[in-house]
């Protein structure tokens, strides 16, 4: 019992450690100082798109790493995707990608505009083309059934640059109630990790005869 609370912890302290390291290096601003925009044009993705994008992301990804006849512009943009779903805490802070206020919104846009950019590459790819079409016909009909296509926020018109990463804005947190609702909730799972390792790892007295 006490060896898999080890490893849990272990886990817990390993995301908490890298979410902090992220915070620390973006905490003042949304996106890395001073950009150089020297990279990969990344076109804009509304926030409609945006949430049926999201429920593809995996698929996507999944297609575009198994690809084989790619090119460096696409492997960058595909990498520039990793990256900032990964500095978007992988997409599970909730209202990342449906709510406009949420601190993490920016940052879901880059990584869902670079997921876009990705899919809509793969129809140039013989082998992927059939596959990143099936994907590309679903997308546009839950689009319509949905009826998102008209659906903007304040970012829906903001390109990106593989240059330049898009970072949370650590400092909204405290006043955006589900995000920090969130990262409350983990601190205190970790807390309580804490807590049961050190009572299982205990030695029990001996008692004496």
């Amino acid at each position: 019992m006490a060896r898999y609370l080890y490893r849990r912890l272990a886990f817990l302290g390993l995301n908490a450690t890298l979410l902090l390291l992220i915070a620390g290096s973006a905490f003042a601003h949304s996106r890395s100082d001073g950009g150089s925009h020297a990279g990969l044009d990344v076109p804009e993705i509304s926030h409609g798109e945006m949430a049926v994008m999201s429920d593809y992301r995996s698929g996507i990804i999944d297609l575009a790493s198994r690809a084989v006849d790619t090119n460096e512009p696409f492997r960058r943009i595909l990498n520039y995707a990793e990256i900032q779903y990964s500095y978007c805490l992988w997409g599970r802070m909730p209202g990342s990608v449906t709510d406009e206020e949420s601190p993490f919104d920016e940052c879901a846009h880059a990584y869902l505009a670079a997921t876009k950019a990705v899919l809509l590459s793969m129809r140039e790819m013989p082998r992927e083309r059939a596959a990143a079409g099936e994907i590309i016909s679903a997308v546009d009909a839950d689009m319509v059934r949905r009826g998102l296509a008209l659906i903007t926020c304040r970012f829906s018109g903001e390109a990106f640059n593989t240059a330049d990463i898009v970072k949370p804005r650590w400092s909204g947190i405290p006043f955006h109630a589900a995000s920090m609702a969130s990262l409350t909730g983990l601190a205190s799972l970790f807390g309580l990790g804490v807590f049961a390792l050190r009572r299982f790892s205990q030695p029990k007295a001996q008692s004496s005869e």
